[in-house]
């Protein structure tokens, strides 16, 4: 039977007031990638408190610390064996058989492999699985085969590229989007192209891990879809009412258009029909020129066709 889990990055931003964001998170989701373990090492007792605060099927991931990826660059240098072992040993606190990497766009692995296959084989894995997120590119044949013989996974973003270099029991997807900075939300037909993608893939294990300015909201919206078939809502209103509505979180005037649609346009709005568009699909029909508050902005598409 296959699994098909949804959920973020991290749950540092699901805050509620006067709640333990993690235990809200877990009835909300049942998968989290954490995050803050890229940055930080965390003590024992606060992984263990983790553990205990969420339900026996909730699972997480854990992200690898940034200095085995960017500073060790996956090589068997002192510092390097240890820090792995670290964090396996923190994905066994957590029950968790998913061992986060990502390595930068200006490291190639092609070019490291015999190192990789070095460090890898002085720890011991055991039913932990590496989920490697290559930003340099596509794996070359001598790295598909190590990953393979290490038993990788290939981590690829599924808004941004078809599938993984070749197939797993495990498909993993870190989703962020088209936008600048990680700020980007996905519309309906995104949603379902990642979701197509995902059922292509025939893995019987599948993780979508959304990252990105709304990445709660659309992995809510992917679940509700996944469960009845149809995507929720956005925003309360419709068409320029739902501008107006996004506009109105933190929209800086003065602005151009251009400005407008680089801060505001990859948020997603509901139009008439149940459907829904990024609000540059509106932005786009302004003229040039500097607007000075939300009201100028609605003035300027007042009595156009279709808003």
């Amino acid at each position: 039977m296959s699994e098909y889990r949804i959920g973020a990055g991290g749950w540092g931003y699901f805050d509620i007031p006067g709640t333990d964001p993690l235990k809200v998170y877990s009835k909300a989701f049942d998968f989290v990638e954490v995050n803050s373990t890229f940055y930080n090492i965390p003590q024992l007792k606060t992984v263990d408190s983790w553990a205990r605060r969420v339900p026996e099927t909730f699972t997480f991931s854990v992200k690898c610390h940034r200095d085995l990826t960017h500073k060790y660059l996956l090589s068997p240098i002192k510092g390097a064996g240890g820090l792995l072992e670290a964090y396996l040993d923190i994905c066994r606190r957590l029950h968790s058989n998913l061992l986060v990497l990502e390595t930068p766009r200006s490291f190639n692995p092609n070019q490291a492999v015999d190192n990789i296959n070095d460090l890898l084989s002085r720890v011991q894995l055991d039913d932990i699985r590496l989920v490697w997120e290559i930003r340099w590119g596509p794996p070359g044949k001598e790295l598909v085969k190590l990953m393979q013989e290490f038993n990788i996974v290939h981590c690829v973003d599924l808004s941004r590229e078809p599938g993984p270099a070749f197939e797993s029991d495990i498909l993993y997807s870190r989703l962020f989007g088209h936008g600048l900075h990680n700020l980007y939300q996905f519309d309906d037909a995104e949603l379902l192209e990642i979701d197509k993608r995902v059922q292509d893939s025939g893995s019987g294990s599948m993780y979508l891990s959304f990252h990105g300015g709304r990445m709660y909201k659309d992995a809510a919206r992917m679940k509700v879809y996944r469960k009845g078939g149809q995507f929720p809502r956005v925003t309360q209103y419709t068409g320029v009412k739902a501008l107006r509505e996004v506009l109105q979180e933190d929209a800086r005037f003065p602005a151009s258009k251009e400005e407008l649609i680089k801060a505001q346009g990859w948020k997603v709005i509901d139009m008439e029909g149940d459907r829904r568009v990024h609000a540059k699909a509106l932005l786009d029909k302004l003229d040039k020129g500097m607007y000075g508050s939300v009201g100028e902005v609605l003035e300027g598409l007042e009595g156009l066709e279709g808003l």
